[in-house]
């Protein structure tokens, strides 16, 4: 399958009057063609980072220090600010921010915000323009007169709806979704995930699928990659990390344990004791070894290799290294 992302070794700091924030700390992952990829971990472990990291929009005072970021085989982050614009942002890789509120002005109308997104890199007359504004809005299940209403005048779910429209305004084929259905309800959120899957395979699209619900992943993804503290710790496909035979890192098998299951019975559930370390500071060696039990003398000395411990399934712990 053709590979669209390559994220390699991959570093971004946020550097504070307190030192660098060690958000993103040797990153490597892919994304093949027609892939959901699942990006999950506590809050604060660097999900959201690397989500704009890879679109080429680190927040300020977020800057990357190595790595690269490829694009269809083309590094992204020794382009400029305007090549990025005109030939990757939302052209290739566009992304669904958390709270679609937050990414919508209150003060235009929905047409007029994706009129604007459509301007900035293509010139279209106004009249075949706003006949693809509603064309999308009908694919995402919005009615046309929706571009001429404000944010406020319409639900959370339709404001999602919105957005995602955007987002697939200019044809992209990978699309990262940072929570896409935080904040809205059971049924408005089912409703959302049943839409991306339709659009996914209408469009053909990779999505980077990025959330703190692992039930929800083991529904939408075909591999998993889980994060801690600004690493990858586990990355596999979806059959391995929720199977029979489990995930192999000790982090994602204590995220499991902490997640309802529907169809089975859990007597107790567990949680992980402690708190994620300070990324101006963390541990040395593994940095999951401060809230590990398994933990043992190398756990605090050396950090632990991504290593294939099944094929295609990758897991960054000393108990599973062959080295």
């Amino acid at each position: 399958m053709e590979k669209l992302l390559d994220v390699q070794n991959l570093q971004m700091h946020y550097f504070t009057s307190k030192g660098a924030v060690r958000a993103i700390d040797g990153i490597d992952l892919t994304l093949l063609a027609g892939e959901t990829l699942g990006l999950v971990g506590e809050s604060g472990c660097g999900k959201t980072s690397l989500g704009s990291s890879i679109l080429r929009m680190p927040s300020p005072p977020g800057r990357y220090v190595s790595g690269k970021i490829l694009v269809e085989g083309r590094d992204i982050i020794p382009l400029s600010e305007k090549e990025v614009r005109k030939d990757i942002r939302w052209q290739k890789i566009a992304m669904v921010f958390q709270g679609a509120m937050n990414c919508l002005t209150p003060v235009y109308t929905i047409g007029k915000q994706m009129m604007e997104t459509l301007n900035v890199h293509k010139e279209v007359p106004k009249a075949e323009a706003e006949a693809l504004i509603k064309e999308y809005l009908g694919y995402v299940g919005l009615p046309a007169e929706v571009m001429t209403r404000y944010p406020h005048e319409l639900s959370g779910g339709m404001k999602q709806r919105a957005v995602i429209a955007t987002a697939l305004f200019l044809r992209p084929s990978v699309v990262i979704l940072d929570e896409p259905t935080t904040a809205l309800d059971v049924i408005v959120q089912a409703e959302i995930i049943n839409l991306l899957k339709k659009l996914k395979a209408q469009f053909n699209l990779s999505f980077i699928f990025i959330t703190h619900d692992l039930a929800l992943e083991a529904e939408v993804a075909d591999r998993i990659c889980v994060m801690y503290a600004g690493r990858i710790v586990e990355i596999g496909p979806n059959a391995d990390i929720f199977g029979k035979q489990g995930p192999a890192h000790p982090y994602t098998q204590r995220l499991l344990a902490a997640t309802p299951r529907l169809f089975k019975k859990v007597e107790k559930l567990q949680f992980i004791p402690g708190t994620p370390p300070d990324l101006i500071d963390p541990p040395k060696g593994c940095r999951f070894n401060p809230r590990c039990d398994r933990a043992f003398a190398r756990c605090h000395e050396e950090v632990p290799p991504l290593e294939e411990v099944e094929p295609g399934h990758f897991a960054a712990c000393w108990l599973n290294s062959h080295s």
